[in-house]
């Protein structure tokens, strides 16, 4: 495999304290995959900060700093940072200059990142197997005091966080909607199409040639070397995009160092972690949330469990009917962890979830079979779970739930299509493995959401979902999404509107599908 070279640049103009900690975090960037060398523009006006920069080395790395020459005092302060234009000039004339370096000098690929960050080990060997052109790191900020954090991505010119289409006029209240969508996406791990980005940054050789660079637009009003930067991307048919695994942390303010070290110790952490896993004996903790459940599916998906599974962890959200007899009942045999909430948490999805997830892991689980009480594992599953869970590859299997609309059918249409795609429903649970959870109220998975680095297969092994398998249950769920989600903030308008349709499009279920 040949190793690619990587030039990091970054333009410093920073405090001592910052300064080291984003230094640090250079020093311990992988290169499994890559080499990395260093150029820096040393614009510091405190000879501390200069000479600690100067002092900045790595083995088997050239390190390249210049001095800069131009004038300019960038001020910060508790509130913010105080840009202005012959600031951004000289920035994006610094940052050309790095440009240039990388092309003269053949490098694969060129990192932008500002001084104060710090960053993931493994961000950029991360970066460059996302084969983009041009890809940034999601960091959070704070840029303004008594204001929500926000990304260093937007979708349009200086700074829209509103995903729309061209000439679309919206209300206050629909930009509002869309943009909250947009920021808990962005919370989300994946790779994500954006209009604007910078910071952290990867560039591949193929857009240096092309053409990018921070240069100013002059018809443009626009403010900020990274908005000439993402037009000038755009025109030269570049696409954008962010990743958002490993997040950066951003010492936007001098108080913003207090974080620093609870980031390296979850890096390390993240680092440090091994996989464990027994090759034989495995064992299957069901996982479940109830409510109510005793004149539905429960009594159907527990006897379909039975003899089965080991273990079994229900988190009863506060029924009023004989949900909890029924589970002590049907589940005799083996353990039985059953906890009472005094009062339904349903309105907060994410807190159920996460008490769920802390009271399954507490029994020290080898397998976690998450599924709700109106979901059916197919049979033939079972003949098939001791292979799969002794499998030492894989510690996560992920199978298509079909949304049954009666018996013997689903629903298949645009905004009905569940089975398209593999959800998780079994997982192997890692003790030393730091879970990181989306945090939305409602939609926000039944498992974490950091599981890309996770090993998982796909299976064929079907799930059946019962929970719209009639009237009654579709009026319930159309109720409850009125009112929990009345905006669809965290679903999808037009799926919630089309709960009711009188003719919907319907499939059969094979039963006798071969796996």
């Amino acid at each position: 495999m040949k190793i690619k070279r990587v030039l990091v640049g970054s333009p410093v103009y920073q405090k001592t304290k910052i300064l080291e900690a984003f230094l640090t975090s250079l020093k311990n960037l992988k290169r499994n995959t890559i080499s990395i060398d260093y150029m820096f523009v040393d614009d510091n006006i405190d000879d501390k900060s200069s000479q600690l920069l100067a002092g900045f080395e790595r083995e088997e790395s050239k390190v390249i700093i210049i001095r800069g020459k131009e004038l300019g005092v960038y001020e910060c302060n508790d509130e913010s940072h105080l840009w202005d234009d012959n600031l951004m000039l000289k920035v994006a004339n610094y940052k050309n200059s790095i440009i240039n370096y990388a092309i003269d000098y053949n490098y694969d690929y060129l990192f932008f990142v500002d001084s104060d960050l710090v960053l993931h080990p493994n961000l950029i060997e991360h970066l460059k197997i996302q084969n983009k052109d041009i890809i940034s790191e999601i960091f959070w900020s704070q840029w303004h005091i008594n204001r929500p954090f926000e990304p260093n991505v937007w979708m349009f010119d200086e700074y829209d966080l509103v995903p729309k289409k061209l000439g679309e006029v919206l209300s206050d209240k629909e930009m509002e909607i869309r943009q909250t969508k947009f920021l808990n996406q962005l919370r989300i791990p994946g790779v994500y199409e954006v209009g604007g980005l910078g910071a952290c940054t990867l560039l591949s050789r193929a857009s240096l040639v092309k053409g990018v660079n921070f240069e100013q637009i002059k018809n443009l009003t626009i403010h900020g070397e990274d908005r000439f930067f993402c037009i000038r991307a755009a025109v030269l048919g570049i696409e954008l995009f962010v990743d958002t695994t490993y997040p950066a942390y951003h010492i936007y303010r001098e108080t913003d160092l207090a974080g620093v070290e609870e980031y390296v110790k979850d890096c390390e952490a993240d680092l440090a972690f091994v996989r464990q896993y027994k090759e034989e004996g495995n064992k299957i903790t069901l996982s479940m949330i109830v409510k109510n459940e005793a004149g539905r599916y429960l009594k159907q998906v527990l006897e379909s469990l039975k003899g089965h599974i080991d273990e079994a962890v229900i988190i009863d959200d506060a029924s009023s009917d004989d949900t909890i007899n029924m589970c002590r009942d049907i589940l005799k045999e083996i353990p039985v962890h059953l906890i009472q909430n005094d009062k339904s948490m349903f309105a907060s999805e994410i807190e159920l979830r996460k008490k769920q997830w802390d009271e399954t892991v507490k029994t020290n689980p080898d397998w976690i079979l998450n599924i709700d009480a109106d979901e059916i594992l197919e049979n033939n599953f079972w003949e098939n779970a001791k292979k799969l869970i002794n499998d030492q590859d894989y510690d996560l299997y992920c199978f298509r739930l079909y949304d049954m609309w009666n018996e013997t059918q689903y629903r298949e249409d645009k905004y009905w299509n569940a089975h398209s795609i593999y959800r998780p429903f079994l997982m192997r649970y890692q003790p030393d493995f730091k879970y990181i959870w989306n945090e939305a109220a409602q939609h926000c998975g039944r498992f974490p959401i950091n599981t890309s680095s996770i090993p998982k297969a796909t299976s064929e092994f079907r799930v059946k979902h019962l929970g719209w398998a009639t009237p009654v249950d579709r009026e319930e769920k159309y109720k409850r999404y009125q009112l929990l989600d009345s905006d669809a903030i965290f679903g999808i308008k037009e799926q919630y509107d089309s709960i009711l349709d009188s003719n919907p499009n319907l499939v059969k279920w094979d039963e006798d599908q071969k796996q």
